[in-house]
């Protein structure tokens, strides 16, 4: 069942938060259903723009479609990940996402609420909701590239004002974390006092956690000892997320874990199996392991569980 993110918002909001993965392919696509499926969890499927020209905006649309028939059970929102004003408007139009992120953090303060607010009366007028992003996060995520030194926190001074002006409605906050898998050097980590203070000028308000993967060691160490050359990789405390959401962060994105366990199995498997071409016995391997990393995701996120209570409360 699709729905929009304000209605997991709802359920979620000061209790736990809501994960919000990014999808490419078969394979994730199924691994990530049968995840929440067994760990009984709402979710967010995010398309990023570079997701909808991999191979093609329509192949992702059909797969979810398929997958919603497939696991009839599931509860969940499709959401367009950081796009840009032309992005978000193919996506409104298209009558298939529930949700869209317009990312105009790049421009200015009145520039940002500009665009935003455009983005969020069109949005507004076929029933989808807008996120969008104040501050800036570091690191890279496809078509969006911040160098640390640009890189900029929200202020929570202009948070109440963004909101009101644009009508927008769930926020991504810059509060310390980064995109990619180098988020941290030395003992950095989630900045637990601008996150407070914006939510005490937005009490009740979804705020989202961008680039929150955790960058599992064991999971770095296994594709470095398979070829790879992550040394230095670091993410998010995910046993940081539960404190997170008790201030208002109602939706946090995983990208970049996704992708460490797809290139873990696949790394392990060709050197273990080098005379191996058929791609079928790897993706299986990859879609239970997926699988497997999102349900323990869910458990750190504290939406474990809350998949019946949310049906319930949809009605």
């Amino acid at each position: 069942m699709i729905v929009t993110t304000k209605k997991l918002f709802e359920a979620a909001y000061g209790k736990y938060a809501i994960g919000a993965y990014n999808i490419n392919n078969l394979e994730q696509t199924m691994g990530l259903f049968r995840g929440n499926l067994e760990s009984q969890s709402p979710f967010i499927i995010q398309i990023s723009k570079g997701a909808r020209s991999y191979t093609h905006k329509k192949m992702l649309e059909g797969l979810i479609r398929s997958a919603d028939e497939i696991f009839h059970e599931a509860v969940f929102a499709v959401h367009l990940d950081h796009g840009d004003e032309e992005t978000c408007y193919d996506c409104i139009n298209s009558g298939f996402y529930s949700s869209v992120m317009i990312d105009a953090s790049h421009a200015e303060f009145e520039k940002n609420i500009e665009i935003t607010r455009r983005v969020v009366e069109a949005a507004h007028a076929k029933g989808i909701v807008v996120e969008a992003e104040l501050g800036q996060l570091g690191g890279v995520e496809e078509h969006v590239a911040v160098d640390e030194a640009n890189a900029k926190l929200t202020d929570p001074a202009q948070a109440l004002e963004f909101v009101q002006r644009t009508g927008v409605d769930s926020l991504a906050c810059a509060i310390g974390t980064s995109h990619g898998a180098f988020k941290f050097s030395g003992s950095q980590g989630l900045r637990f006092d601008v996150l407070a203070q914006i939510q005490e000028r937005l009490p009740g308000f979804p705020l989202v956690m961008h680039g929150s993967s955790s960058v599992p060691q064991e999971e770095v160490a296994r594709i470095n000892a398979a070829g790879g050359k992550l040394d230095g990789a670091k993410g998010v405390n995910e046993d940081e997320f539960a404190r997170a959401a008790t201030l208002g962060v109602t939706k946090i994105n995983i990208d970049t874990d996704g992708r460490l366990v797809w290139t873990r199995v696949h790394r392990e498997h060709f050197r273990d199996n080098p005379s191996d071409f058929d791609l079928r016995p790897v993706g299986k391997i990859f879609m239970a392991e997926y699988a497997k990393f999102i349900a323990a995701k869910n458990v750190k996120l504290g939406s474990a569980g809350q998949l019946q209570a949310v049906r319930a409360l949809l009605g």
